[in-house]
């Protein structure tokens, strides 16, 4: 008969890459910067020791990495989320507001997915070039392809992110409605590429 007083039960298996990349996502926006969050930091918020994590992420630059690779897929599906059911110019606008709206809800990790993505990278390169191919049709729908479509797309990240930043960052101290110089911008910015390429 087994003495179940020295009889030990096999250690739950809970943690999960996931559950990694959750908590360090949690703890990189509350900071505001993922480039700052230490795998000490992270193992502590954990309850577990900093060596576990190595079965999960490769070290720091690992880490980075993988939470760069979750930004862009948070990203994506926010603006697959955003523009169903839409075309054309108004699918751009609610690009517009699903991109801002992620840099405000992922404020430590919205500078990691602004990186050209490294060509070497399978994952990276795929997330990236299916962003783009999904704004390259919204832009096919407003008649936009080719490399125009291109142009259009550099100068619509440009005025998101130049937008974007300088909100987050405080930069808007006059009494003015954000929602509509944000409305404002993007309007001009489309009446500017018809009249470019329509």
């Amino acid at each position: 008969m087994t003495n179940q007083a020295t009889t030990k039960m096999p250690k739950r298996r809970w943690l999960t890459k996931d559950i990694v990349l959750e908590k360090a996502a949690e703890l990189a926006n509350q900071q505001g910067d993922a480039r700052q969050l230490s795998l000490a930091e992270l193992a502590a918020a954990l309850d577990i020791r900093s060596p576990s994590l190595y079965n999960h992420v490769a070290g720091q630059d690992g880490l980075l990495h993988d939470l760069t690779l979750w930004g862009l897929q948070k990203l994506l599906a926010n603006i697959r989320q955003a523009v169903r059911g839409k075309v054309g110019r108004e699918a751009l606008l609610a690009v517009a507001q699903a991109y801002r709206d992620f840099a405000h809800t992922q404020p430590g990790i919205y500078p990691l997915t602004l990186h050209a993505h490294d060509p070497q990278d399978a994952e990276w390169t795929a997330l990236s070039n299916e962003l783009i191919g999904t704004l390259q049709l919204i832009l096919a729908s407003y008649g936009f392809s080719g490399e125009a479509a291109l142009h259009a797309i550099r100068g619509w990240r440009s005025l998101l992110h130049g937008f974007v930043s300088l909100e987050m960052a405080g930069g808007f101290g006059l009494p003015l409605e954000r929602d509509e110089s944000f409305s404002l911008l993007l309007e001009i910015y489309l009446d500017g590429m018809e009249k470019r390429w329509g």
